[in-house]
């Protein structure tokens, strides 16, 4: 069995229009990726370090696939108006394997 793997994104929205626009963009692309939402933006509360004020995170069932999906055409074409919108720390993570 594969391990499931994740975006894990710190999000700071400059632009709410933009951001939003780029989220209806980008989530046909995230699925078709075989991607699916697990948080977006709830509450939150930073235990150490820093972060920005909001998480995303999305769940992919591979690391290649959420590779291959991050690096695709379709979600590429979504990042210059993600950028414009908003400041973004994302990281592609493997997950644990399944007992």
């Amino acid at each position: 069995m594969t391990a499931k793997a994740y975006w894990v994104a710190h999000v700071t929205v400059n632009d709410p229009d933009l951001y939003a626009a780029y989220r209806q963009a980008a989530a046909p692309a995230i699925a078709a990726g075989g991607g699916v939402i697990r948080v977006l933006a709830g509450e939150q509360i930073t235990g150490a370090g820093n972060a920005r004020p909001q998480t995303v995170v999305v769940e992919f069932p591979s690391f290649d696939a959420a590779k291959t999906c991050y690096f695709g055409e379709a979600y590429q074409s979504t990042v210059a108006q993600r950028d414009a919108g908003a400041e973004v720390d994302l990281v592609i993570v493997e997950g644990v394997m399944p007992l």
